[in-house]
């Protein structure tokens, strides 16, 4: 297998260099950071190469703003995110009781589409964070399943020629998310019976669905279903979004070390919310400890590591993780 390009680029949300709230800090941990200036802090970082898009933007801004934007900082377009998680959706997008508002979904789906193609994104992305309920009984199982996979079904027959991608989450905004797991999300897909849907595999998601990251990015890519990766960390309760790397070091180069295994060439994205901190700062902090974790992998004894893991040696590949990591 070739060696993946050094060093590795990276990607970004354009939500970490925006204003950051929770349920406690309502009016924000600085302020309202306009679309435009977005794309500017995300240049200032020195280390991004494109940036994932929410849409709509902010009002007056177009997609020619944001492609002049981008082209001004020498940034791409990684993929349109269509905004169907906030109040608009609160009960739901594709799987909303309304049909108006799932009808709603669908357009703003579309709209995506055509925005994508203008800036020249690899995908459109969808979080429906608000599919899902709060409570036992609330909902039926199977409607709310058949919504789901058949609203995002529709938007990619519309579109053959474009690539969609589900990045899925135990919770949060709901309790519940349909989109919960790896397996729930990959079975939900191959129900579609469509070519062009897949996985944005986010590490930080994965951990807090008690899932094992390195684990289902193998699944996902067996699946010929791997469209993205994004990295952050947590402590496995909540979506923290954390610089990468600050907690779960031994995991971190587990799935650095499967990303090269699979050959995946493409930049890694990072999904930060770096509430108290320089945005600049976090984007930096993580990719150089990518960087050096990265190196950490491409010098690991593949034989050596092959053939204690042919034996499920855990001691054997303990000795050889410890000894990349500390010497």
């Amino acid at each position: 297998m070739a060696p993946h390009p050094v060093p590795r680029t990276f990607t970004g949300g354009m939500w970490t260099f925006g204003r950051i709230i929770d349920r406690y800090a309502t009016d924000g941990y600085g302020p309202v950071v306009p679309t435009l200036d977005t794309i500017e802090l995300a240049a200032e970082s020195g280390e991004l190469v494109g940036l994932d898009l929410n849409y709509p933007f902010d009002g007056g801004v177009t997609v020619e703003d944001v492609g002049k934007s981008l082209t001004a900082h020498g940034l791409s377009a990684v993929c349109v995110t269509p905004v169907i998680y906030d109040r608009g959706f609160r009960s739901g997008s594709f799987t909303a009781p309304d049909p108006a508002t799932r009808a709603r979904a669908l357009d703003l789906a579309h709209e995506s589409v055509d925005v994508a193609r203008r800036l020249g994104a690899d995908y459109v992305k969808f979080w429906p964070g608000q599919d899902g309920y709060d409570y036992p009984f609330q909902v039926d199982y199977a409607t709310l399943r058949r919504h789901a996979v058949e609203g995002i079904r529709d938007v990619a027959r519309a579109f053959p020629d474009v690539t969609f991608a589900i990045e899925y989450k135990l919770k949060e905004p709901r309790n519940r998310l349909f989109w919960s797991t790896a397996a729930a999300t990959l079975l939900a897909i191959e129900q579609m019976g469509v070519d062009n849907v897949g996985l944005v595999v986010d590490f930080g998601h994965s951990l807090f669905a008690k899932e094992n990251p390195a684990e289902v990015l193998t699944l996902a890519h067996s699946m010929g279903r791997l469209v993205d990766i994004e990295l952050d960390d947590n402590y496995r309760e909540w979506d923290d979004d954390l610089t990468a790397g600050a907690l779960h070091l031994v995991e971190t180069l587990e799935f650095l070390h499967v990303v090269r295994e699979i050959g995946w060439d493409k930049p890694l994205k990072l999904d930060l919310f770096p509430y108290r901190e320089h945005p600049g700062d976090a984007v930096r902090e993580s990719v150089a400890t990518l960087r050096a974790l990265e190196a950490k992998a491409a010098a690991l004894p593949l034989d050596a590591l092959r053939a204690a893991q042919a034996a499920h040696d855990a001691m054997a590949v303990q000795r050889i993780v410890r000894t990349a990591l500390l010497g």
